[in-house]
């Protein structure tokens, strides 16, 4: 089950007790504020899932915070009838309301890929390698596309395109039909990692992250199991508690943790 959760799902040490003080131990913590950065998702509000408190932290500390979302989340209701161009569009003015509670005020860029069908081909690869040499951020996050038994299809390949946009956006010869200046980020972070090796202290916005979370609306039913007040106060109680027990091992309140590449 933890596998197919969005975004923080449980942080599980490995050994004992006294190992697991040294593994925390071994976690880098909380990066110099970038000047800018881009998170990739598969889906309007993955990147909230993933990443939402540090995302908040970052933009208000002066970080220009950009969304790249890979699909038009045409999938994301349990409604047979429903008018799905009605629901694409909805899902967008969800994300650009989300990335707002959030604080970024950066670019908000929809590849509009069908919720589902998403691909890592080379078409696609460029789009992403396009979006990072023109948006330049210091800072890339996306989904681990290497999750152990992770079920959807869209979290892989747009964990692909991540990773595989930054190799084909920081080299002068990938894709040189675009005629753009090749970029280079500093550092990647992967959430939904089963190898984490660093962690943000998001304390301080952990109601960021809810407000961004809950800009998503349409979602109440199928992914966060909130259709009442007492199913939507449970919900942002299992997010509290999930950043919670991810921060204490750190000695923080809340933490979100992701896997993190420098050698980029």
């Amino acid at each position: 089950m933890a596998a197919n959760e969005p975004g923080q799902p449980p942080l599980i040490a490995p050994g004992p007790l006294g190992d697991s003080r040294g593994w925390a131990a071994s976690f880098t913590a909380n990066l110099t504020v970038p000047s800018s950065a881009l998170a990739i998702g598969a889906h309007p509000d993955d990147v909230e899932f993933g990443a939402g408190g540090t995302l908040a932290k970052w933009a208000a500390s002066g970080c220009v915070v950009h969304h790249l979302v890979c699909t038009d989340g045409s999938k994301g209701t349990w409604n047979p009838d429903a008018d799905l161009d009605a629901l694409v569009a909805t899902r967008q003015r969800e994300q650009r309301n989300a990335a707002t509670a959030l604080g970024a005020k950066g670019e908000v860029v929809f590849l509009g890929q069908v919720d589902g069908e998403l691909d890592s081909g080379l078409a696609l690869r460029g789009e992403v390698a396009r979006w990072i040499r023109m948006l330049q951020p210091e800072v890339i996050l996306g989904h681990d596309p290497w999750k152990r038994y992770r079920l959807h299809p869209d979290h892989r390949n747009a964990g692909l395109l991540a990773c595989e946009g930054v190799v084909a956006a920081r080299d002068p010869h990938f894709f040189r039909e675009q005629r753009l200046a090749p970029h280079r980020p500093a550092t990647m972070l992967l959430w939904e990692a089963d190898e984490p090796n660093h962690v943000e202290d998001v304390s301080d916005h952990v109601e960021d992250k809810l407000a961004g979370l809950e800009a998503h609306e349409s979602q109440f039913e199928s992914t966060m199991y909130a259709v009442d007040e007492a199913q939507l106060t449970a919900f942002r109680d299992r997010v509290r508690s999930r950043l919670a027990d991810n921060g204490m091992p750190f000695g923080y309140a809340a933490a979100e943790v992701f896997a993190r590449i420098d050698d980029l």
